[in-house]
C-alpha cells in the first residue's frame, strides 16, 4: 500500500523547501537511534513528484516531473493564457492524461511519494482538477494526506491570520482528504513584531473573538467591517476544523514531530510496509518519541530563542571536537600500526614514512 503527501500552500509558504528538507536533508534519520519512530523509517524511501508545470528549477531531483508532459510557457504561447489560467489548463491536461501519471507511479513501486503542488490557491479552493487527480490516486491504492503550508508571518497581522484560517478551511472542505495545516518558518517569528497572544492561541484556534479588537486597531476603517469580521470569526469557529502544527525546517526535532503527526494522519504509523505487523504497544511507543508541545515551541523560538541558540552552538562545538578527537586518535593508531610493522633485512622493501 503506497503512501503520499500532497503539499499545498500559497507562493512562498515553503512547499519546495519542505519537500527538499523532508526527503533529502533528513535521510540519515533512519540510520540513527530513532528506529522506534515510523517517520525515521520512511524518510529514506521518499521520492519527489513535481506537480507544478510553472516550476522549471527545483533544488531536488524529481522522480516524475509534470513538465515532461506539459509546460506552462507552451500553454501561454499556444493558447494566449496568463500564468494563472495556464496552470489551471495544465492541471486539466494532467487530469485527462492520468495514464501518463499512473505509468510513472507504477515504476516507483511502494515508494513514499511527495507531490509538490502549484501555489495557485484557486486550484484547491475552487477548481476541481487537482481534487479529481487526488481521488484517482486513492483509487490506485494510495493513502493520502494533505499538507497545507502557511507562512508564520501571517500571525503578525490579525487580518492575514483570519484570511489564512478561511483559506485553510476552504481547502479542507474542498479536498475531503486527511488534512494538516502547518505554520512554516516558525524560527523567524522572533524577528517580527511581538504577537499579542501566545502561540497556542493561533495553533489551536481558540476563542477568535479576542481578535476582533485587534482587527479594528489594524485598520482605521476596521469598525465599518465589524459585522463582517464577527460573521467570519463565527463561521470558522462553528466548523471547528482548523488547527495548526508548526515547523522550523532546519530543526530536527521540529521536523521529526511533524513527520510523526503526518504518519498518524495518513495511517502510515499503523499500516506501513515496514510496520504493518507492529503491535498496538509498539505503535503507541513509536508515537511518543518526539512529542513536542506548542508551549515548547513558544519557549524555543520566541521566549528564549537566544539561550537555545547558544546552547545549540555549544553542543555543535562539542560534537565537532569529539569527531576531531576521534579522527586524530584513529590516525595516531594507524601510524603506530605502521611503525610496528617489521620487515626482514633482506626483503628489498624500503618503507618511506611522511
Amino acid at each position: 500500500m503506497p503512501f503520499a503527501q500532497l503539499v499545498l500552500g500559497s507562493p512562498g509558504a515553503g512547499k519546495s523547501t519542505y519537500c527538499n528538507g523532508s526527503a533529502y536533508n533528513y535521510p540519515s534519520m533512519a540510520a540513527q537511534d530513532l528506529t522506534a519512530s515510523s517517520a525515521a523509517v520512511h524518510v529514506s524511501h521518499r521520492t519527489e513528484m513535481l506537480s507544478d508545470p510553472a516550476n522549471d528549477h527545483t533544488s531536488y531531483p524529481c522522480a516524475i516531473d509534470v513538465r515532461d508532459l506539459i509546460k506552462l510557457e507552451d500553454i501561454m504561447e499556444e493558447d494566449d493564457l496568463g500564468p494563472n489560467g495556464g496552470v489551471l489548463y495544465a492541471l486539466e491536461e494532467l487530469e485527462q492524461n492520468m495514464d501518463w501519471l499512473e505509468k510513472g507511479l507504477s515504476e516507483l513501486g511502494e515508494d513514499y511519494v511527495l507531490f509538490d503542488c502549484p501555489g495557485q490557491v484557486e486550484l484547491y479552493t475552487h477548481h476541481s482538477s487537482l481534487r479529481n487527480i487526488f481521488y484517482k490516486l486513492q483509487k490506485l491504492g494510495y493513502r493520502l494526506v494533505v499538507l497545507h503550508l502557511s507562512d508564520s508571518y501571517c500571525l503578525t497581522l490579525p487580518s492575514l491570520y483570519i484570511s489564512n484560517l478561511i483559506l485553510s478551511l476552504r481547502a479542507m472542505l474542498q479536498m475531503e482528504i486527511p488534512h494538516l495545516n502547518v505554520l512554516t518558518k516558525i524560527d523567524k517569528l522572533s524577528t517580527y513584531s511581538p504577537l499579542p497572544f501566545n502561540l497556542d492561541f493561533y495553533t489551536e484556534v481558540q476563542d477568535l473573538s479576542y481578535l476582533l479588537p485587534k482587527l479594528e486597531e489594524e485598520s482605521p476603517i476596521g469598525s465599518k467591517f465589524q459585522g463582517l469580521n464577527t460573521a467570519i470569526v463565527e463561521l470558522v469557529e462553528s466548523f471547528g476544523l482548523v488547527s495548526f502544527e508548526t515547523l522550523a525546517i532546519e530543526d530536527k526535532r521540529s521536523m521529526m514531530h511533524l513527520l510523526q503527526v503526518i504518519d498518524r494522519a495518513g495511517g502510515y504509523a499503523f499500516g506501513s510496509a515496514e510496520g504493518a505487523n507492529d503491535t498496538v504497544w509498539q505503535v503507541a511507543m513509536r508515537e511518543g518519541v518526539t512529542t513536542m508541545d506548542v508551549k515548547d515551541v513558544q519557549e524555543r523560538w520566541l521566549d528564549a530563542k537566544g539561550e537555545y541558540d547558544d546552547k545549540e552552538r555549544r553542543e555543535w562545538a562539542e560534537q565537532a571536537k569529539i569527531r576531531d578527537d576521534a579522527e586524530r586518535a584513529k590516525e595516531a593508531e594507524e601510524e603506530d600500526d605502521l611503525e610496528s610493522m617489521s620487515m626482514p633485512p633482506d626483503s628489498g622493501v624500503k618503507v618511506v614514512r611522511k
